[in-house]
């Protein structure tokens, strides 16, 4: 049986500055932080013939020994960083990205040293050429000069497991993965679909590149990954991070049941 785990990095208030604050649902109140949305972090880490598949990095969280959080998450599993074969990035986005480099003592390290990063090269290129919170071009440096860089376009194949496709939506190169292995396909949209309810409800996010175009590509995810049995993964889910759709057969829809393994 496929194993994909969620690598939560936990909960965080987000404002207009972009400054991720750590939130805990059992002791924070979101009234205090009105102005704020709420976010999960989950990195998911996908074991395959070809090697481990990591689903975005995360913000880059350290644990109070000062070791790399997503690290920490992916020992706890049994496994090494150097056992990542593929980082599959959907954008560039600091919630996603932190986790690509290893920041220590001002000395920034490529996290994971064996494994090919796949960019798209619209994505890289817009995140280079303008000044915004919401990226860390300090990231993308270390990145660059490691020689772990993949830019690809459009759509393909990275293996005969891993193919990406753009779905823009939330940045203009955004990328979406199908990863097929073990009679499962399993489906990435990063944040054009971020959390299951948004698959339930015609929703446009005011803070997508483009809102309606996001909010089409879910209705067409739904309709041809629930009967096809997909297993969805949410990069911001709160109340599940991976799904798997099951048929109702009281109402004839598709549903999604909890299929979540978590560190």
């Amino acid at each position: 049986m496929i194993q994909v785990h969620s690598l939560f990095e936990g909960a965080f208030s987000v404002d207009a500055t972009k400054k991720f604050i750590p939130f805990d649902p059992l002791k924070d109140d979101p009234k205090s932080r009105p102005a704020s949305l709420i976010v999960h972090v989950h990195p998911f880490l996908i074991e395959t013939n070809n090697g481990l598949i990591l689903c975005d990095t995360g913000l880059g969280m350290r644990t109070q020994a000062d070791e790399l959080l997503i690290h920490s998450n992916i020992r706890k599993i049994g496994f090494e960083p150097e056992d990542v074969k593929y980082v599959l990035m959907s954008h560039l986005h600091k919630d996603h990205t932190g986790g690509m480099v290893d920041f220590n003592n001002g000395v920034g390290r490529i996290a994971f040293p064996e494994a090919e990063y796949i960019i798209q090269r619209g994505e890289w290129e817009n995140a280079f050429s303008v000044e915004s919170p919401s990226y860390r071009t300090e990231v993308f440096e270390v990145l660059q000069r490691s020689g772990n860089l993949t830019l690809v376009e459009g759509e393909g194949k990275v293996n005969n497991e891993i193919s990406y496709e753009i779905n823009g939506g939330h940045t203009e190169f955004h990328q979406a993965f199908h990863i097929e292995v073990g009679g499962e396909h399993i489906f990435f949209g990063g944040d054009v679909l971020p959390e299951p309810e948004e698959l339930f409800k015609n929703f446009i996010a005011k803070y997508d590149y483009d809102g309606r175009s996001a909010r089409d590509s879910r209705i067409q995810y739904w309709r041809e990954g629930a009967p096809a049995g997909w297993v969805f993964l949410f990069y911001h889910g709160k109340s599940m991070a991976i799904g798997r759709p099951h048929l109702n057969h009281e109402t004839g829809k598709y549903i999604l049941s909890d299929a979540s393994l978590e560190v």
